[in-house]
């Protein structure tokens, strides 16, 4: 989870950008043996130990028919079926604009102007960006339902939950959450490199010093979206050096529809989607 105060909490990349990560020691983050709340919570929640469920443990959720079809164009690519969801296009959003020069703006706006955009041929990228699914009309959120081991798993508490959708590709900077969190991929495909709580802290740590920047870990803020410091932790995290120290310790994986990453609290992340076409994803945050 970002901090609200940033002012983009996740920055879109559309100025022709391609990723081009190299090859790195990272290990893949587990495979839990089933989807079951007695195996999750054994062997990923108590222990804090990131892990993939099942391979399309979520392809149930309603979501993912309904809000998301195929593009008519060979090869296909994941599109949002603004059919069903102008419905509810009034309901006012919280959108991250990203013009071609690099420029930030955040706004609300109605779900009919995002959906409009998504239709558009432009230069400029939207993004409706953390989204908390308790602003949304309950009709909609019906489309979302909380996932047994969400409620179950550790005290019930959900903190916050969150939706996430934007044209591929897109980026999310290291950082960490104050919960853990269950992350699902609704639409598209993205990947996920992580890395345990003190040595994510000793890579900020690392970047800071090689921009003689002074940031706190703790407190975030626009800085993560832009300039030396966004560039320097992109590099680190997708783009390491061959003798980069965390590059051993880190763990990796990519998601695509139904599939379901579990990050224990502190665990720094980045996350970046890839491929083309819309990209979508909900989480929860709980204890």
């Amino acid at each position: 989870m970002l901090p609200r105060s940033a002012s983009l909490r996740c920055y879109i990349l559309r100025q022709n950008r391609t990723y081009t990560t190299k090859p790195s020691g990272l290990r893949a983050v587990p495979i839990l043996d089933d989807a079951s709340l007695t195996t999750f919570r054994d062997n990923a929640f108590v222990p804090a130990v990131p892990s993939l469920l099942p391979r399309g443990s979520f392809s149930s959720i309603p979501a993912i028919p309904k809000w998301f079809g195929a593009s008519s164009g060979t090869p296909s690519h994941p599109v949002l079926n603004t059919a069903y969801l102008k419905k509810w296009g009034s309901t006012v959003v919280p959108l991250e604009i990203t013009n071609e020069g690099g420029q930030f703006a955040q706004v609300h706006q109605p779900l009919q102007f995002f959906l409009d955009a998504t239709e558009l041929e432009t230069k400029a990228s939207i993004y409706l960006a953390q989204a908390s699914l308790s602003d949304l009309p309950s009709s909609l959120l019906e489309d979302l339902p909380t996932p047994e081991i969400v409620l179950k798993a550790g005290k019930g508490d959900v903190y916050d939950t969150s939706i996430w959708l934007g044209q591929a590709p897109t980026y999310t900077p290291l950082h960490r959450d104050p919960n853990p969190n269950l992350f699902v991929q609704l639409a598209g495909r993205k990947q996920i490199r992580l890395f345990k709580p003190d040595l994510g802290n000793a890579i900020f740590h690392h970047v800071q010093a090689s921009i003689g920047g002074a940031a706190n870990a703790t407190m975030r803020g626009a800085e993560m979206m832009e300039g030396a410091e966004r560039l320097a932790l992109e590099q680190a995290v997708w783009e390491p050096h061959s003798d980069a120290f965390w590059t051993a310790e880190g763990l990796q994986c990519e998601v695509g529809p139904g599939d379901g990453l579990f990050i224990p609290k502190g665990w720094w992340h980045s996350i970046k989607g890839i491929g083309q076409g819309m990209i979508g994803s909900v989480n929860w945050w709980f204890r």
